[in-house]
């Protein structure tokens, strides 16, 4: 190949060659671009924070009409598609016979200690949050991403419902939600009950109901 064919294969490729090593450099600035890590100091300001108070008037993304939920965002997380319906509120469903018997024999709200409430809330945390939340509300990280939200232990309806219907619900199933008798003990099944009435309570508890020393404490930290 004579001298001036070779200069015209090389000279491309160089170019070529050149701009994709420019490329990769400007990549890489891109990823590795100077930054503060979360709460380190800084010199730049003169409270040597990094990190910056909001300007004036922004609001938090929980707060408003959509902060009593675990997200903050219920309600606006499904724009497309449509969200899914929610669940039929109709009658409260039957327990089984056996789910009844083991209810009715052993749901003796005299006996949930604090060791039964913290049971429930770890078998809660496992098996209900991922659909209910941990706040019970009904916006759990499944709802959240499709699955119908079930309804919120919070609304009358089910603050009023017995406890044989929380146990025949996780017994039996309800609606989407499938039955966890085999999944699940009779006493974990009570002691998750407890655990959502512990949470109902957390919600709605008047200060009235309070211990005497409970509401002086209250009374001094206003």
């Amino acid at each position: 190949m004579s001298g001036w064919r070779r200069r015209t294969v090389l000279v491309p490729a160089i170019v070529v060659l050149a701009c994709a090593g420019g490329c990769e450099k400007t990549a890489r600035n891109m990823y590795d671009q100077p930054r503060d890590k979360p709460l380190a100091q800084s010199a730049l300001w003169s409270d040597t924070r990094s990190a910056r108070e909001p300007v004036a008037g922004t609001e938090a993304h929980s707060a408003g009409t959509l902060a009593g939920t675990s997200s903050g965002r219920l309600g606006t997380i499904h724009a497309e598609p449509p969200p899914a319906p929610p669940l039929p509120t109709v009658a409260m469903p039957a327990a089984s016979p056996s789910a009844q018997a083991a209810a009715s024999e052993r749901a003796d709200r005299r006996r949930w200690t604090l060791a039964v409430l913290e049971r429930g809330r770890e078998r809660f945390d496992i098996f209900c949050a991922p659909c209910h939340s941990i706040a019970g509300d009904g916006d759990g990280m499944i709802a959240r991403r499709g699955f119908p939200h079930p309804p919120s232990f919070h609304t009358d309806r089910l603050r009023n419902a017995p406890d044989t219907h929380f146990y025949a619900v996780i017994t039996d199933g309800y609606g989407a939600m499938f039955p966890y008798a085999t999944r699940i003990p009779p006493d974990d099944r009570h002691a998750i009950v407890a655990y959502i009435r512990a949470l109902q309570l957390s919600q709605h508890a008047a200060v009235a109901d309070l211990p005497p020393q409970v509401r002086d404490k209250l009374g001094s930290a206003r």
